[in-house]
């Protein structure tokens, strides 16, 4: 299946410059989004994955869904604030600014093997720092899977210690 056919462009979306890449159409179409779910449990049915991480929010419909296909859990990753446990957090670099990720610190153990899941990878510090979050509570990251990947962009490149692997690419825009 083509993904980026699926998947609307909005330009200018949040701001001028920018071609924001709306996966709404594509989970709207039931086949489409089973497709989706189907590539991503075939591609991890034989990991022996014991849980499956989301980052907020579009990771956590390909996340679920994919945690359910494989009968194992689904740990979130949300923004600061959002978790109401004992959490560990780590802060990134974005354009303007730093924001924040959290993760139950009881959500995994060592030995749990996962794959982190998010929808687009663009500059790459909310998957690096998910990841490093994951690793911190001793988890071990089987694959990062994203729905597309933003090639030109250096998001890749601060994923390098993992494992990464992209639906779809854009090579530039």
């Amino acid at each position: 299946m083509d993904v980026l056919a699926k998947v609307r462009n909005v330009p200018d979306f949040p701001k001028p410059g920018i071609q924001f890449k709306d996966i709404t159409t594509l989970i709207a179409d039931g086949a489409a989004f089973r497709a989706v779910i189907g590539m991503l449990a075939d591609r991890y049915k034989g990991a022996r994955i014991t849980s499956v991480v989301g980052i907020e929010s579009r990771g956590f419909i390909f996340g679920a869904a994919l945690a359910d296909r494989l009968g194992v859990g689904f740990v979130p990753v949300r923004k600061l604030g959002k978790l109401p446990a004992d959490t560990l957090r780590r802060s990134y670099a974005l354009e303007y600014g730093e924001a924040t990720v959290e993760i139950h610190k009881d959500s995994l153990h060592s030995g749990d093997r996962v794959v982190v899941i998010d929808d687009l990878l663009a500059t790459g510090g909310t998957l690096r720092a998910a990841c490093e979050l994951v690793e911190e509570l001793g988890a071990h990251i089987e694959e990062v899977w994203v729905l597309i990947e933003l090639a030109f962009l250096p998001g890749r490149d601060k994923l390098s210690k993992w494992k990464v692997h992209a639906q779809a690419v854009v090579e530039g825009e």
